[in-house]
């Protein structure tokens, strides 16, 4: 029976079984800020990404994007302010004082591209979604969209991003911005702050 089964037309010819190709690894991460490890989990997701960038030669820059005129939109410009005061790192753009957003921003991405040979930018901007995923950030490769949830026209940013989901999108989002709670818009910008220091690491002194 077994030599009639190793014997069987065609089964000698076959091939070696194959391992499965090991899945890609996720494009995205998402955080809930209401979760203890929240800023650990980022922290870590950050640092990879970092060592990965340099790895490759590149210059990270942090844009944080967004205005204090709005209570939803202020994630960015507050995580920015957060970021300077925990870490020396050199190249963090849009804070309270000096805010990058719809007015400005072109301006600034041709700014670091005539200042950085090989950038590396992490754009950090709120945004809309479902009910669900309210409170939560997430960190993905790729560019993200500023404006896209009020029907502004403005160009992609970053080699990768951190967005912040502040309210419920799908309906009226200029008031639903604008009537966000600022509790959990700080509450996010701490979470996002600290985990881009962590993962940053702390530079002893600003480069000159």
């Amino acid at each position: 029976m077994l030599n009639n089964i190793l014997n069987f037309p065609g089964l000698s010819r076959l091939s070696p079984v194959k391992s499965p190709p090991a899945p890609e690894p996720a494009r995205e991460s998402k955080f809930n800020i209401n979760q203890p490890g929240a800023v650990y989990d980022l922290a870590m997701s950050v640092r990879n990404l970092v060592q990965g960038a340099k790895s490759d030669g590149h210059e990270l820059v942090v844009l944080c994007i967004g205005t204090d005129r709005s209570t939803g939109d202020s994630l960015g410009p507050l995580t920015g302010s957060k970021l300077k005061t925990l870490n020396l790192f050199p190249h963090i753009y849009g804070t309270l004082d000096d805010p990058v957003h719809a007015t400005n921003l072109e301006t600034m991405l041709k700014s670091i591209n005539t200042t950085f040979g090989h950038p590396f930018v992490i754009a950090v901007d709120a945004c809309l979604g479902k009910l669900e995923n309210v409170g939560c950030v997430t960190l993905g490769h790729g560019s993200v969209k500023p404006g896209a949830a009020v029907n502004k026209d403005l160009p992609p940013v970053g080699n990768a991003y951190i967005t912040g989901i502040v309210n419920v999108g799908g309906f009226m989002e200029h008031l639903v911005l604008q009537s966000t709670r600022l509790n959990l818009v700080m509450k996010m910008a701490d979470i996002i702050a600290h985990g881009l220091s962590f993962g940053l690491g702390r530079p002893q002194s600003h480069s000159k």
